[in-house]
């Protein structure tokens, strides 16, 4: 019976460091000791276990912990998947309005992003809804946006494989092509695809973030590849979409509690 009531004991000691990094964000691991009232030892070999596990990360040693990969995947399965795409529905909206093109709201699901809402642009020839494919996160617009918004440490959890996907002759071939790209989308803040998933078809995406800044889905511009034919039309389309990003997250802060 004693090793039960200890073993439960642990449980409840490694939820409430689940909930509580989850509501305040980074931790520091004298905070975490303090609020479950045990030794700093104690609270280290519960953070570890959830990291371990994806429950929160850290950037480096001796750091505050974050909310990891795990607890952004459980939010969408509860709330955001709901939720984010009332939220960003007007932004989709207007996007087409002021595009013509065809906009959507992407989210990760372990190196691929799945298109969860989709609003068709109005031209005769137009990129079609996705809502509900999956493809791979390293071909596509939204998807780069998002992995280049992630600590380093959480790539590998998205890209476990050591061979990217490249269905187009466009696509990264390696990781030190991927890693060069999302270090110029951090640079610029949105993403580029020029027919790295499908020929014929380019976007820009560009990442959402939550209210303490985890990356949470993206917003995305699909258009046929000859009306994004140079970088000018590509800023245009970047642009838009960046403002579209500004008034979602305007909208994550006022319908948060």
């Amino acid at each position: 019976m004693p090793n039960s009531i200890n073993r439960l004991s642990s449980v409840d000691n490694a939820l409430h460091l689940v909930k509580l990094v989850a509501e305040r964000g980074p931790v520091r691991l004298s905070d975490a000791a303090d609020s479950l009232g045990v030794a700093r030892s104690t609270a280290h070999r519960l953070l570890s276990s959830l990291m371990h596990h994806g429950f929160v990360v850290q950037d480096r040693p001796n750091t505050p912990y974050r909310p990891g990969p795990v607890l952004a995947e459980l939010g969408f399965a509860v709330i955001g998947r709901i939720d984010l795409r009332t939220v960003a529905r007007p932004a989709l909206e207007a996007l087409r309005e002021a595009t013509h093109e065809t906009a959507s709201l992407l989210v990760l699901e372990r190196g691929c992003v799945r298109f969860i809402d989709c609003v068709e642009g109005r031209r005769t020839v137009r990129v079609g809804s996705r809502t509900g494919v999956l493809l791979p996160a390293t071909c596509t617009a939204g998807g780069k946006s998002i992995l280049a918004a992630l600590p380093t440490e959480q790539l590998a959890h998205h890209l476990p494989d050591l061979v990217l996907p490249t269905p187009t002759p466009h696509s990264l071939r390696t990781f030190d092509e991927l890693g060069a790209e999302l270090e110029e989308i951090r640079r610029r803040g949105y993403a580029i695809n020029r027919e790295q998933a499908e020929i014929g078809i380019s976007a820009v995406g560009a990442c959402l973030r939550d209210r303490i800044g985890t990356p949470i889905a993206a917003l995305n511009i699909a258009v046929p590849s000859t009306r994004m034919p140079d970088d000018a039309a590509e800023r245009r389309f970047a642009d838009e979409l960046l403002a579209a990003v500004e008034d979602v997250h305007r909208l994550i802060e006022q319908s948060g509690p």
